[in-house]
């Protein structure tokens, strides 16, 4: 066997950004976690306010998690490129809870199974950094795309305001989210991966819309 025979692939220069190849390769596992029945009828207006509360809840395990680790990563070549501190969603998630629950709503919630075992995911992600990067675009991204339609709806259907009950959504920080999210994929595609370590992001992004549909279907049993 030659000396390097398990040497990293360099991804091809001439292939297609790796955003859109991350977005093409993990499409159907983001669709089943869109088109999830609990996400339908939270979209529909149909959901009532406790499965709502839940799911903010669940949303707050999880970005306790994500933010601590994104922190630990800040001087990872890899993971430290998408360090924003002003997408940190903790600060509004616990505003959202206050005006849901009251200021004790720390003695109200809990993770779910599937909560617990996604924010065990997450803190894997320590060592693994490109694998964070994976867990990062599938929540924020998500949050500043199709999470804007979200905030609508439930200010709507539970008389919420961006100050409290939705601030979660609230990215004014961000300036224009179009130019957020263009600038986020140029990062992406800005990456110095191998060939390896661009499939293993890959294939953590889908584990990462995998285990959110599973929160998903965890609060639909018992909220939808």
């Amino acid at each position: 066997m030659s000396a390097t025979a398990d040497a990293p692939t360099a991804v091809d220069p001439t292939a297609e950004p790796f955003s859109a190849r991350l977005k093409a390769a993990t499409w159907n596992d983001h669709a089943a976690a869109e088109h999830h029945g609990f996400t339908r009828a939270l979209t529909e207006g149909e959901l009532p306010l406790d499965g709502y509360t839940a799911m903010v809840a669940q949303h707050y395990f999880a970005y306790v998690a994500l933010e601590r680790v994104g922190r630990q990563l800040i001087e990872d070549p890899v993971a430290g490129r998408f360090h924003y501190p002003e997408l940190e969603r903790v600060p509004a998630l616990e505003t959202d809870l206050a005006h849901l629950l009251g200021a004790d709503w720390r003695d109200h919630v809990s993770p779910t199974p599937a909560t617990r075992t996604y924010v065990a995911r997450i803190e894997q992600m320590a060592d693994h950094p490109a694998g964070f990067v994976a867990h990062h675009y599938t929540r924020y991204l998500g949050d500043v795309s199709g999470g804007q339609f979200i905030r609508r709806i439930a200010a709507g259907a539970y008389g919420l305001s961006d100050d409290a009950g939705v601030a979660f959504y609230v990215f004014d920080a961000l300036g224009s989210l179009p130019k957020f999210r263009a600038g986020y994929r140029e990062r992406l595609d800005s990456l110095d991966l191998d060939e390896r370590t661009a499939d293993l992001l890959v294939r953590e992004t889908r584990l990462a819309y995998q285990l959110n549909t599973e929160v998903l279907a965890d609060l639909g049993r018992r909220h939808a």
